[in-house]
C-alpha cells in the first residue's frame, strides 16, 4: 500500500491540470498514490486524465457524474489506501518536495493530526487575497490555529496532509451548504485533533474568477456565518452563561440575526459608533466600549466574539481588550 494518498478532485480543470499533475509528478517522495476523481466534466478534463494514468502508474482515475465537491472528496476518501492523506486541487501546483516535508513532520511532531503548510499566489492576485495569504501565512502553531479558527478558515485546503485516522475519526467531509474544509476545521477542533504548519511554502495557489471559492455560493461570507454560529455551541460558547458581541455594523447584524435564530442572542452589544451606542438590537442595548467591564459583570461567566469587519480593527480592538485584562482564547474570540 501507498504510504501517501493524494485527493485530487476535478471538475472542468482541463486549463490548468496539466500543471497540478506535473507538480505531483515531480515530487522526491516516490510511495504515493494519487486519486483523481473527475466530478463529471463537461472539458478536457477526462481525456487528459485518462492520457496521463497511462504515463503514471500511480494515478487512479475515478469518475462520477456531477455531485458537487463534497460528494467527490468522500468518494475519493473512500478509495485511498495512504496512511497519510495529501489534498490537492486541480488549479494549483507544489514544489517538488512537499510530500517529502510533511511527512517527515509527521514522524517529528507525532502529536499533530492535520499539517498545512505556507502559501504563494499562482498568477494574478486582488489586493484582499494578498491580504487573506499574509494572515494566513501568520498561523504557524496550534495555539495560532485555534485563536484564529472562527475569523475565517486558517489553513489553505489543497495544501494540507492529514493523517488517515484523522479523517475516519471526523467522518470525511459534511454538506450542510457552508464551505467543507472550513467544517471539517471547526469539527477537527471540537474533537480535540491537532493542527501545524511546515514553515516551508509548499503549496502555489491560483486565484482567479472560474475558482470554485469565487462562484459557488457555499463560500459567501453569509454561509461562513453559517458555519460559525452552527459550531460556537462545541467552541467559544461552551461553559459560558451569556454572550457579548463587539460590533453593530453590517457584519454584527448578520451575525445576530443568526444567533438569534439559533438560540444563542446576545446579551448586549459593543460599538464605537456614536450613532448606534444608546440604541437596541432584539431589545439588548448597544454600548460603548468603556461599558464593557460594567456589563461583563453583570454575568457569572460571560464570553465576548468580536465580529467587526472593517480591516485594521481586529488589532485595534484586540489592543483594546488586552488593556482591559480580558485574555484572548479563554474571555474572547475574534469572529471576522
Amino acid at each position: 500500500m501507498p504510504e501517501i494518498s493524494v485527493l485530487l478532485p476535478c471538475y472542468n480543470g482541463a486549463a490548468t491540470l496539466h500543471e497540478t499533475l506535473a507538480s505531483l509528478a515531480a515530487q522526491t517522495f516516490a510511495d504515493y498514490e494519487i486519486l483523481a476523481v473527475d466530478d463529471g466534466s463537461t472539458d478536457a478534463t477526462p481525456a487528459l486524465l485518462a492520457a496521463a494514468a497511462e504515463r503514471e502508474p500511480r494515478l487512479r482515475v475515478l469518475t462520477f457524474p456531477h455531485g458537487g465537491i463534497v460528494a467527490a472528496l468522500n468518494a475519493g476518501l473512500a478509495e485511498c489506501r495512504g496512511r497519510f492523506i495529501a489534498r490537492m486541487d486541480a488549479d494549483d501546483t507544489s514544489p517538488p518536495e512537499r510530500l517529502a516535508v510533511q511527512r517527515a513532520w509527521f514522524d517529528a511532531h507525532p502529536d499533530t493530526d492535520i499539517l498545512g503548510c505556507r502559501v504563494q499566489a499562482l498568477g494574478p492576485q486582488d489586493e484582499g487575497f494578498a491580504l487573506y495569504l499574509d494572515w494566513l501565512n501568520s498561523l504557524m502553531t496550534d495555539e495560532d490555529i485555534r485563536r484564529e479558527l472562527w475569523v475565517e478558515s486558517p489553513l489553505a485546503h489543497p495544501g494540507v496532509m492529514l493523517r488517515r485516522e484523522a479523517y475516519a475519526a471526523l467522518g470525511g467531509y459534511l454538506d450542510h451548504g457552508w464551505p467543507e474544509d472550513y467544517d471539517l476545521w471547526l469539527r477537527a477542533a471540537a474533537a480535540g485533533l491537532r493542527f501545524a504548519k511546515t514553515p516551508e511554502t509548499l503549496l502555489a495557489w491560483r486565484d482567479h474568477p472560474a475558482r470554485l471559492t469565487r462562484r459557488d455560493d457555499r463560500y459567501s461570507r453569509a454561509n461562513f456565518l453559517r458555519a460559525k454560529v452552527h459550531y460556537l455551541p462545541s467552541g467559544p460558547l461552551v461553559g459560558h452563561d451569556a454572550l457579548i458581541l463587539w460590533g453593530a455594523g453590517d457584519l454584527g447584524r448578520a451575525f445576530s440575526k443568526l444567533l438569534k435564530e439559533a438560540g444563542h442572542s446576545p446579551a448586549a452589544y459593543i460599538d464605537i459608533d456614536p450613532r448606534k451606542v444608546g440604541r437596541t438590537r432584539y431589545g439588548r442595548p448597544i454600548l460603548p466600549p468603556d461599558a464593557l467591564p460594567a456589563e461583563w459583570a453583570r454575568h457569572a461567566n460571560p464570553v465576548l466574539l468580536v465580529a467587526v469587519g472593517a480591516r485594521g480593527a481586529r488589532a485595534l480592538i484586540r489592543a483594546q481588550l488586552t488593556g482591559m485584562n480580558f485574555i484572548e482564547g479563554r474571555d474572547w474570540w475574534a469572529a471576522a
